[in-house]
């Protein structure tokens, strides 16, 4: 067996990637502290087409060593724009028409994988939060819903990376079939 070259993966330029049609989605980083999370979750954007990251709060943005490290260049192709305040950017994609989602371990949270997603036409946005704290109130007080990632073993948490790995790759199988 032999792994494919670059050139036979047909991978997108960044530019081919910009007028690519994109997925309709927005990742809200809320105040996530780790440089390697945010460029972890620049790499998985990339990879899925996903339109848009808002960095939220203390969550840092590129240029940053750091977030290249992860990122590997996925800071250059995917759009993002920074928010000081989660809860008035969330309140914007709310007025602008999205479904927000917390990922977020909550009273009355959808399981992926239960059938329930509230998948359709239209754009979402999904919020991930701080890696101690997770999403703020304030800001779950807003959302349409919370998503919740099932687990079976002692810790009930992921990497904030993880989770937002898991749950794109979950809205690009619904998403890309039905837009």
């Amino acid at each position: 067996m032999k792994k494919l070259t670059t050139e036979e993966m047909g991978r997108l330029s960044v530019e081919e990637f910009r007028q690519s049609e994109k997925l309709p989605l927005t990742v809200v980083l809320d105040n996530v502290r780790s440089l390697n999370n945010i460029g972890s979750v620049f790499r998985t954007s990339d990879a899925f087409r996903v339109e848009h990251i808002a960095l939220c709060g203390i969550t840092a943005t590129p240029p940053h060593r750091e977030i290249h490290k992860t990122a590997l260049g996925a800071e250059d192709s995917v759009e993002w724009s920074y928010h000081e305040d989660t809860a008035a950017c969330v309140k914007e994609l709310k007025e602008s028409g999205y479904k927000v989602y917390a990922v977020e371990l909550a009273h009355d949270s959808i399981k992926l994988g239960s059938g329930q997603l509230p998948v359709g036409s239209g754009r979402y946005a999904l919020v991930l939060g701080n890696e101690i704290e997770g999403v703020q109130e304030e800001v779950m007080e807003l959302c349409d819903g919370y998503l919740e990632i099932p687990q079976a073993g002692t810790k009930h948490s992921l990497n904030v990376s993880c989770a937002a790995a898991i749950v794109i790759w979950e809205l690009f199988k619904q998403l890309r079939v039905k837009n």
